[in-house]
């Protein structure tokens, strides 16, 4: 990531991020949802701010669809398409916990990926769109500006909620989603990662 954030990416890089990033965004209130259905009444407050993530966050896969076009992209491969192995894999897992382990595992998937938002996505729109020789407060860049202000907010309403949690199995589901949310998005931009995705 760090030398997307000092070089940017190429049309064609770019392109295959956002197919990428679809499909986190795409299954971001799917897995809060199935989280949501498996917390009982001792964790209500999770439940509740689940579904008013979910309320929040609906559609935003279409913002990724917009920017795909404005840089010219394939939105039906994109659709159709699966995202490369190690978003991949990182669905699967939080799906496996929301679904077959521990449901507030799932504030470990909001925690690591908005606070990758708040923390790069403006940077991260800038240097892409830099490297195009496009205005990152055009069209192409709506998904990364919006979310970069959007989730500082959230950032701290969850920090807040994670604090009210005092149930040892749900503090560990927590921070080890967090921990294999962060390592797998990381592995998005390395080998295999978003790249492959290139035609």
């Amino acid at each position: 990531m760090t030398a997307m954030l000092n070089r940017g990416l190429s049309l064609v890089e770019y392109r295959a991020f956002l197919h990428d990033l679809y499909h986190v965004v795409w299954h971001f209130c799917p897995t809060m949802g199935a989280a949501a259905s498996r917390c009982d009444d001792r964790f209500r407050q999770v439940r509740y701010e689940l579904y008013e993530r979910i309320e929040e966050e609906k559609n935003h896969e279409t913002w990724v669809l917009e920017d795909l076009d404005a840089v010219g992209g394939d939105r039906m491969r994109v659709q159709t398409l699966p995202p490369s192995p190690p978003i991949q894999c990182m669905l699967a897992f939080n799906y496996y916990c929301a679904e077959r382990a521990h449901p507030c595992a799932v504030l470990g998937m909001l925690y690591s990926l908005e606070v990758i938002a708040s923390a790069y996505a403006a940077t991260l729109a800038q240097s892409i769109a830099k490297s195009l020789g496009r205005n990152y407060e055009g069209p192409g860049f709506k998904f990364l500006l919006s979310h970069s202000a959007m989730d500082q907010d959230h950032v701290a309403k969850l920090n807040t909620l994670i604090k009210t949690i005092e149930d040892p199995q749900a503090q560990e589901a927590i921070v080890n989603a967090t921990r294999v949310n962060f390592y797998q998005f990381g592995r998005m931009y390395h080998d295999g990662g978003f790249t492959s995705l290139v035609p």
